[in-house]
């Protein structure tokens, strides 16, 4: 049966919020909060930010909007961002996660429609990678390997779609499934989200992505396509969103509803991995994704539960704004 975007939305929306609710993190001893700051303001009432890219090759962050879209640009040293795509931009209704690629171009997903590619000297789209607006979908986050191939999360099929070079020099066409981890998965409750965060290694060899309601960090080998569970040893990743992977091996996530930020250390070959740092604090203000860079690790404060699509609302939001954290 086909979905109206209206319906889309709002069963994206509700399952959300269910799994928001639902899920929860592993509960260890809090870390001062002297450790997280503000490193910049978002302005506007409303933003609701999820996704956020940093650019290597300037220091400049950008940080998407899950409310209405908007990409916000934070330059080096700059205390507020600024809007770079405005809401509505090319019909995008929401940013959730966001990437630079090695050539200096802006990906941001929209949960609700694809994926869009942006200039960001000029702002201008690129390409753009639609799904089927007949299934139900919620596309949330992505990641880019060594030779430019885009793989991305759906939260409501359990799927990874991929966006090749060639696909992006096209510069349109469908958004394609290429692995399908929905009998690979733990069964998930009705409504619940599964996978969310994505991330990849250095070399391009495996993909890691996280099922935040079972908490289990699942491998996908890039050159077989072989889905394995990584053993985890200390902790679980419920309620995990965001996840960036070091060069080093360490993996990092952001648990979205307990405010927490965990640290793990992987072997070699990405079946294992210990957790090794823990970070918990309500200052964090429902962290959703992050992105360490040398010194610090930024941490998006989504607010999601003040008036946002977290029901029921515990208060009002105050200023959005994009965490630093040290230590992590």
């Amino acid at each position: 049966m086909r979905m109206s975007s209206h319906a889309l939305v709002t069963t994206a929306a509700v399952a959300l919020a269910a799994a928001l609710t639902t899920a929860a993190a592993p509960a260890p001893a809090p870390a001062p909060s002297s450790s997280v700051r503000t490193a910049f303001t978002l302005p506007g009432s409303k933003v609701y930010p999820e996704g956020i890219a940093s650019d290597p090759r300037t220091g400049t962050v950008y940080v998407g909007s899950y409310a209405d879209g908007t990409v916000y640009r934070a330059r080096p040293g700059a205390r507020t961002a600024e809007v770079f795509l405005p809401s509505g931009t090319d019909g995008r209704r929401t940013a959730n996660g966001l990437r630079v690629d090695a050539r200096g171009r802006l990906w941001v997903t929209d949960s609700t429609a694809g994926v869009s590619v942006y200039d960001t000297a000029t702002g201008t789209r690129l390409a753009r990678f639609e799904t089927d607006p007949a299934v139900p979908h919620f596309v949330n986050d992505l990641t880019i390997t060594p030779d430019g191939t885009a793989y991305l999360t759906d939260s409501v099929r359990a799927v990874i779609y991929r966006v090749t070079p060639a696909q992006l020099r096209a510069g349109s066409g469908p958004l394609a499934v290429a692995y399908d981890l929905g009998r690979h998965i733990t069964p998930p409750p009705p409504g619940r989200f599964t996978l969310n965060g994505i991330t990849a290694d250095r070399d391009g060899r495996y993909l890691l992505t996280v099922d935040m309601t079972a908490g289990e960090l699942h491998r996908v080998d890039l050159r077989t396509g072989a889905l394995s569970r990584v053993t985890l040893t200390g902790g679980d990743l419920k309620a995990a969103d965001g996840l960036q992977l070091s060069p080093t091996g360490t993996l990092r996530a952001a648990h979205n509803v307990t405010n927490t930020l965990t640290r793990w250390q992987l072997t070699p070959d990405g079946t294992r991995a210990r957790l090794t740092r823990t970070l918990t604090d309500p200052s964090l203000q429902m962290p959703t994704t992050l992105a360490h860079t040398p010194g610090r690790t930024l941490v998006v404060r989504s607010q999601f539960d003040k008036d946002g699509p977290f029901t029921p609302s515990t208060g009002t939001p105050t200023t959005f704004s994009v965490a630093a954290v040290q230590g992590l």
